[in-house]
């Protein structure tokens, strides 16, 4: 019976092993030495709590789906109904076409046509690439209709290191301020971390967490953010993104698949804008027809051995 994700492409490099599914462009595994360092999912699964996927046009929410444009409001289905939002793109469940497959790489495109709240057409790659020390995503968006289009990116990533329960690492979020919410989790301001439960930027054990936030004004170091989860033998999983990559959710769940059903799972989701930025512009890159745009982000390992 085929996989509800599709075609599952496996790649390697060195120690470095992954599993890419063809919906979604997702990422089902990623390991170093058999060791997992993101969470994964049985292949006869869909991605629970949007696990690996791609988050394209624009990631996280859209309060009530809706948004203006030239002058029009755009009504996006509720893909979130419990909360009255849409969430997370128009991509997350759809078959990409395979482009290019080798050892360590494979890329997939997909196409975003005109639909109800998003009247523009995009073709979209997304490219999975191993190396030795781990994976980079790059992603490209080129506008082929006639009209300047909106555009954000993100990914879902839950990192772990495998053989230690994730309630007993330390993430480390690079990013200087938090966003307040209401209780459907749209967006009503921005404060500071300092002094506050948000500050992650020193290290927080996870099973300390309960969150399900976003954060900005994302420290950047050598044109890259890095967010860390680290082990107490010293060996650390980055998630990282490109400069691109202003803005970061983290989410803590205690009812995702993970081995063990009392530990938490930890989700780190590089995104070029925060959540409502159809609304508040802020990140979102307007492409002009004929554009293309192409960002990275990826996920690193420290101190493991093959």
């Amino acid at each position: 019976m085929r996989a509800p994700t599709g075609d599952q492409f496996q790649l390697s490099s060195g120690a470095v092993s992954a599993t890419v599914t063809q919906v979604g462009a997702g990422l089902r595994a990623l390991r170093v030495g058999g060791v997992d360092i993101v969470e994964t999912f049985p292949d006869n699964a869909t991605p629970p709590s949007g696990c690996g996927i791609v988050l394209v046009p624009w990631p996280n929410r859209v309060k009530n789906g809706a948004w203006s444009h030239n002058g029009t409001i755009r009504q996006l289905a509720l893909t979130e109904p419990a909360r009255g939002n849409a969430i997370h793109g128009l991509l997350r469940y759809r078959p990409y076409e395979l482009v290019e497959l080798d050892e360590s790489s494979v890329t997939q495109a997909a196409s975003i046509f005109p639909e109800l709240g998003y009247p523009f057409e995009l073709w979209t790659t997304v490219k999975h690439s191993l190396d030795a020390d781990g994976l980079t995503v790059t992603h490209t968006i080129e506008n082929v209709g006639d009209e300047a289009a909106p555009v954000a990116i993100g990914s879902h990533p839950y990192p772990k290191i495998g053989d230690v329960p994730t309630g007993e690492l330390t993430v480390t979020v690079a990013a200087r301020t938090h966003f307040d919410v209401d209780d459907r989790l749209n967006v009503v301001g921005e404060t500071p971390v300092d002094g506050t439960r948000f500050d992650l930027r020193a290290g927080r054990r996870v099973g300390e967490l309960e969150l399900d936030d976003g954060f900005a004004d994302v420290e950047l170091d050598g044109g890259r953010a890095s967010h860390v989860l680290s082990a107490p033998d010293g060996r650390r999983v980055i998630v990282w993104g490109d400069d691109a990559f202003g803005y970061v959710q983290v989410y803590t769940s205690r009812t995702f698949a993970t081995e063990t059903s009392s530990d938490v799972a930890i989700a780190v989701e590089p995104m070029t804008a925060p959540a409502n930025a159809l609304n508040s512009g802020r990140g979102v890159r307007w492409i002009e027809p004929g554009e293309s745009w192409t960002v990275a982000w990826g996920i690193r390992h420290e101190g493991f051995t093959a």
